[in-house]
């Protein structure tokens, strides 16, 4: 199946997957409907579909710190403006990552919503002790990252993830639609079986701004006690948690 956006109000995928969607029964049918609707869809064509269903109730997580979140920016940005993206700005990301904030903004004239843990990092030390991230990550993440999100979540339905299936074998059977058991909402993925190639043919074809330190080794950003530079060979998160039999925050199961 091959579905394109259309130029004059995006009707043919957005339609389609509206009158099969609607018709089932319960949420998880309702998943397994859309995924065999979109799973050969365009990216735009999934963003599209999730404008129309979940209307203001979805949001796009972008990290600033891989170039699929940018893709999807993009995207949006001729789709639907008014989607909210937002970031977890855990006051451990690099200056490069801030600074790509700052252009996206002028770019796209968004106001991207930052995502802040409970506890400053300073407060963490107080509470666990120094440096969490070097003994325990998984705790840290939680306070970090996972809180944050799901905090900001509960006022949505759905989310839009960057996700793709050739990132990392913890990601290869990614759905471009799926339940996400974490926050209990839709999370849609409309990258999941996009190429990092594919990823910059785009960013290079629309010149869209990425975060400078993928030039300098770090495909996959995170925060900076936890991200290192990748190997030749390595898959692209190979530098997240090094040392660690981890390779996910938890955002992602």
């Amino acid at each position: 199946m091959s579905l394109s956006l259309l130029p004059n109000g995006l009707v043919s995928i957005v339609d389609v997957s509206h009158a099969h969607f609607e018709h089932l029964d319960g949420p998880c049918e309702r998943i397994r409907g859309a995924r065999s609707i979109l799973e050969d869809a365009s990216p735009q064509d999934v963003l599209a579909w999730a404008a129309r269903i979940f209307d203001r109730r979805v949001a796009l997580a972008c990290s600033f710190g891989g170039p699929s979140g940018m893709v999807l920016i993009d995207m949006l940005a001729e789709i639907d403006a008014k989607i909210p993206v937002y970031y977890l700005d855990t006051g451990l990301l690099f200056p490069e990552t801030y600074a790509l904030i700052d252009r996206t903004r002028q770019r796209y004239g968004i106001e991207p919503i930052a995502a802040h843990p409970s506890l400053s990092v300073e407060e963490q030390a107080t509470l666990f002790g120094p440096a969490l991230w070097s003994r325990d990550p998984d705790s840290c993440c939680e306070i970090r990252k996972l809180a944050p999100q799901r905090r900001l979540l509960s006022d949505y339905e759905a989310w839009i993830s960057g996700i793709r299936r050739d990132q990392s074998p913890q990601r290869s059977d990614v759905a471009v639609v799926e339940s996400d058991t974490a926050s209990g909402l839709t999370k849609i993925n409309p990258l999941a079986s996009w190429t990092g190639e594919m990823v910059w043919t785009y960013i290079r074809a629309h010149d869209v701004p990425y975060n400078e330190l993928h030039d300098r080794g770090y495909p996959s950003l995170g925060c900076t006690h936890c991200t290192s530079p990748v190997k030749a060979g390595e898959h692209e998160r190979a530098g997240r948690w090094r040392g660690f039999a981890k390779s996910e925050c938890g955002l992602h199961r």
